[in-house]
């Protein structure tokens, strides 16, 4: 697969996942995934509809007004969220790296900074970016002034965008070639863990 096509399906599949969600508009709503469970494809929608839910929950957790239970109930499926987004992103990697196992580093090779799954988790968030900004463009109940605010800030992630959809062709290229070499690592995220947060074991 070109790796142009891939960053064009990729942005697509995102842009697909956040239209679907705003059909309903509801962190409640259960996910219909069009995309077979046997391609990357639908792997990349669940990890965007993730990223979409949370977004959503991180607006309504910032309401001044908010009950504070409910606010707690929010914050717990944030954390659930983080994680179930952060295993997905290295389930992903899995994948990429399996595409290369056959592919030999050159010698001196590099391993970059961050995992092809990590840079396609970025553009994921900045689909979201896009897409909300494009509706404060096209809000009626604001001033011009905000407008013109927004449609700058829109123009600098449009730039975004383009920057990380390039480098991120780069990288797998790179990899293709043996130029760059990846691996996958674990976040080891200690405050969902029920051995390593001090707070939970303490209280146990």
């Amino acid at each position: 697969m070109a790796r142009i096509r891939f960053i064009d399906n990729c942005w697509g599949v995102f842009n697909q996942s956040i239209q679907d969600y705003h059909q309903l508009n509801d962190i409640d709503a259960p996910i219909q995934n069009p995309y077979s469970k046997n391609d990357l494809q639908h792997l990349l929608y669940l990890k965007n509809w993730i990223d979409t839910v949370q977004w959503h929950l991180e607006d309504l957790i910032r309401n001044p007004k908010i009950d504070p239970r409910e606010g707690m109930k929010f914050k717990h499926r944030i954390d659930a969220s983080n994680q179930e987004r952060t295993d997905l992103v290295e389930f992903i990697d899995v994948y990429f790296l399996n595409w290369y196992q056959n592919t030999k580093p050159l010698i001196r090779a590099k391993i970059n900074t961050e995992s092809p799954a990590w840079a396609v988790d970025r553009l994921s968030i900045l689909a979201l970016k896009i897409y909300h900004m494009e509706e404060q463009v096209q809000r009626k109940d604001t001033s011009v002034t905000h407008k013109n605010q927004c449609r700058q800030k829109l123009h600098l992630l449009q730039i975004q965008q383009e920057d990380l959809s390039t480098a991120i062709e780069e990288l797998f290229e790179d990899i293709q070639t043996g130029r760059k070499y990846m691996k996958v690592y674990k976040q080891i995220k200690m405050y969902n863990d029920e051995t390593l947060n001090p707070i939970l074991y303490k209280k146990k």
